[in-house]
């Protein structure tokens, strides 16, 4: 089968590389292979931002019916990733900060990082300050807000279904440069946002 591109059930556009069935095994050669994991993490984090998928599992390479199973299969060439071969790839991931072990102190399951904490913070912040401008529940700077309020908001938001763990480094990049502070409250934690310093 020669290689070319080819397009999912789900509209996600695989790369030609998707249908060499090298690709789904770790190569002897460490060059060749780590050219083969840099082309992964862009397939990884490209088709997490596509669907919007935010944990990724060992074990997601041997479930025939897992969210990454039109990435991490390839039944056209019956060819798919192993467990083992993902859990390399998932390591170097996090060495490189696009994902991180979730929870911590194990290293089977990640939070996939198809936007860095970095930029989560600023969507936060960016969609709170639009929340303030137009929303008719007019949720100003300084109102605290529940993790529930950000998660699952009255309305669409890009911040619908973040996992609490990616929300709360978001939260607390925010407020390393005061534009945010955690407050204990009654239902358990929420976050007060502060204007942006002058």
């Amino acid at each position: 089968m020669a290689l070319s591109t080819h397009t999912t059930p789900s509209g996600f556009l695989l790369p030609s590389i998707h249908s060499a069935p090298p690709f789904f095994t770790e190569q002897p050669n460490p060059t060749t292979q780590s050219t083969a994991t840099e082309q992964w993490i862009r397939l990884i984090l490209t088709y997490a931002r596509h669907k919007k998928l935010f944990n990724l599992r060992v074990e997601d390479a041997e479930i025939a019916e897992s969210d990454w199973e039109e990435i991490l299969r390839n039944e056209r060439i019956n060819r798919r990733i192993l467990p083992n071969h993902l859990s390399n790839i998932i390591a170097t991931m996090v060495s490189k900060n696009l994902a991180a072990y979730e929870p911590p102190k194990q290293a089977r399951s990640v939070l996939v990082f198809w936007r860095l904490p970095e930029e989560w913070a600023e969507v936060l912040y960016d969609w709170v300050r639009l929340y303030q401008l137009v929303s008719c529940f007019h949720w100003p700077l300084n109102t605290i807000l529940t993790f529930y309020d950000i998660t699952d908001p009255p309305s669409g938001s890009p911040l619908g279904n973040i996992p609490v763990p990616l929300l709360r480094r978001a939260i607390v990049i925010l407020g390393k440069t005061g534009r945010s502070q955690t407050i204990a409250i009654t239902d358990g934690e929420g976050v007060r946002f502060l204007p942006r310093a002058k």
